[in-house]
């Protein structure tokens, strides 16, 4: 074991540079690293934390300021940042400082002891030696009995906790129980089938609801987004919007959905690409609103960046989907991530996906804890009946398999209970 550990302190602080929210979360110290210019750059991180300040790159280096060059100058902090494959192992890294720390300091009171032996001075060494081994010990949380009384109070008074975020369809509400805290859900479709006005609709369902809606766009900007939500709120032909040529009622009822919309807790962002930068914006989300009812959807899967480039695409959308697994886990929040489907479905006599055709699957099937397809009829097959999808569930981790049947009115892109 080292006595020192300098990657570590590194990856600590990189991590938090990537993403500020994580600082909050630290057990670890100044005093607990060991390189002066660690300490430095804790200390720069630590008043913009007590500032309440978002930390990031620019921050660190201002509150540095004529110290920057004496901890390696923004090159390194570029570079501390550039080594973080993933901020999830952020823990593993605290740990290793911790341990490091703890041999450091057991050193030192085996060398003070050394030099004046004595009954009173191995007393000491004692004592010390056993605080030492609590230093950096991060608490297991709930215990199992507390878990058991949570389920039992929840059991006694159901509505005291809603345990999923409703979708606002009945028959799938019934299915899944709603989008469930703490899954990855995947919502799957050939191109044009709808899975992004899928997507929007369960965002706005949702806000509907009282709850908050985070959209991750990486195909489509953020004013199209709004044009498709206008459209399925206000009733008024998606084409449209091409020809501007709208008329009395439309515009009376677009204005009535603006007004709507504007008063949702809604954000969109077309500019995140990477998964660190996602995980960033989710933490800081739900940092800037603790306590409210999140959800978060991703548009989509094959277009975002990975935090580390692999030899294999199938071994990079993997780490993505484990990383927004874990973090669904982490901030207890449901995420809904689209996906392609490869063209396989295609060959088919029956064009329903299955769990095969999902595009470079990696450990797709293994992270979700939902898998959703949806298919529509008319897609393939001129001439049949319009304006039904179905929404195929092929995985529930604790739930029932089978399909529900909703109705699709493509020109405003909203969908609705058959019936």
């Amino acid at each position: 074991m080292r006595a020192e550990n300098y990657e570590a302190e590194a990856a600590v602080l990189g991590a938090v540079l990537l993403d500020g929210t994580l600082f909050k979360d630290l057990v670890v110290q100044e005093e607990h690293m060991y390189h002066a210019q660690h300490k430095k750059i804790y200390r720069a991180m630590k008043q913009a934390s007590v500032l309440d300040e978002f930390i990031d790159l620019v921050v660190v280096t201002t509150n540095l300021g004529k110290e920057i060059n004496q901890v390696g100058g923004t090159s390194y902090l570029l570079e501390m940042t550039e080594s973080v494959a993933s901020t999830a192992n952020i823990k593993h890294h605290e740990r290793l400082i911790f341990d490091a720390y703890r041999l450091r300091k057991s050193r030192e009171y085996a060398i003070k002891y050394s030099e004046q032996p004595s009954e009173g001075e191995l007393e000491v060494l004692i004592s010390s030696l056993q605080s030492i081994r609590e230093v950096g010990i991060i608490p297991q949380g709930k215990s199992t009995y507390d878990y058991l009384f949570e389920i039992t109070n929840e059991m006694i008074e159901p509505g005291s906790q809603q345990s999923g975020c409703a979708t606002s369809y009945k028959n799938l509400d019934e299915m899944t129980g709603g989008i469930q805290r703490g899954d990855l859900v995947i919502v799957a479709a050939r191109p044009s089938v709808g899975k992004t006005a899928f997507a929007l609709n369960l965002a706005s369902g949702h806000c509907k609801n009282g709850g908050s809606s985070s959209v991750f766009s990486l195909e489509m900007g953020t004013k199209p987004l709004l044009r498709r939500m206008i459209s399925s709120e206000g009733s008024i032909d998606g084409q449209k919007w091409k020809s501007m040529a709208f008329s009395t009622k439309d515009y009376e009822q677009a204005f009535h959905a603006v007004g709507s919309i504007s008063n949702w807790s809604l954000a969109i962002f077309d500019n995140k690409r990477t998964i660190l930068d996602i995980r960033s914006t989710i933490r800081k989300k739900l940092y800037d609103e603790p306590g409210g009812n999140h959800l978060v959807i991703i548009d989509y899967l094959q277009l975002i960046t990975p935090g580390q480039r692999r030899e294999r695409r199938d071994l990079e959308i993997g780490e993505i989907t484990r990383e927004l697994k874990l973090l669904a886990i982490e901030l207890n929040i449901p995420i809904i991530l689209l996906s392609q489907l490869s063209r396989g479905v295609e060959s088919r006599h029956d064009k329903r996906p299955l769990m095969s055709d999902l595009r470079e699957s990696g450990n797709i099937e293994q992270d979700a804890d939902v898998i959703m397809f949806l298919y529509r009829e008319d897609y393939y097959v001129k001439g049949t009946v319009q304006g039904r999808i179905e929404v195929i569930i092929s995985k529930q981790r604790n739930g029932p398999t089978g399909t529900v049947e909703l109705a699709f009115h493509k020109e405003y892109g909203r969908f609705v209970d058959v019936g």
